[in-house]
């Protein structure tokens, strides 16, 4: 697949919908040739410990944060027309879905695929299927963008 947009969801909380940040990477032949970060003010809004030790955000961070509609009509133009990726696509694609319902939006259906899957039958022998590892094995190395970590 030479033409697609990565994307990961961070959650505040226990609820898929508690999105609080989102990163994306559109690639296109192969290459990257954009990429877009943003916090948001999840929904609910409210943070959780564990959540927080996964990704480092709290409330403090997302206070002033867009609301997901908001974020989602900047990255809907930059996606358009392209399969979405995600390392475990049920976390990410669940998250999706249920950010759309929280705010009533018609949900148009994306194509998404799963590195986590692909990595764990093509790379059987890792450690560990976390993303550094599997794009360390791939010959790539990750950059953190806003305490993120990207291609």
């Amino acid at each position: 697949m030479k033409d697609f947009a990565a994307i990961d969801f961070e959650t505040a909380n226990n609820e898929r919908s508690s999105v609080c940040s989102v990163g994306i990477v559109i690639v296109r032949n192969g290459e990257i040739v954009d990429s877009f970060y943003s916090l948001i003010q999840p929904e609910p809004n409210y943070y959780n410990y564990w959540c927080s030790q996964v990704h480092g955000l709290c409330q403090e961070d997302t206070d002033n944060a867009p609301v997901f509609p908001k974020v989602w009509s900047q990255i809907e133009p930059l996606i358009e027309g392209l399969p979405l990726v995600a390392h475990n696509r049920p976390f990410d694609e669940g998250c999706l879905k249920a950010v759309f319902r929280a705010y009533q939006m018609d949900y148009p259906d994306y194509k998404f695929y799963d590195t986590l899957c692909v990595s764990r039958r093509v790379l059987p022998d890792l450690e560990n299927h976390q993303l550094h590892t599997v794009a360390a094995a791939c010959g790539y190395q990750l950059e953190t963008i806003s305490g993120k970590k990207f291609f």
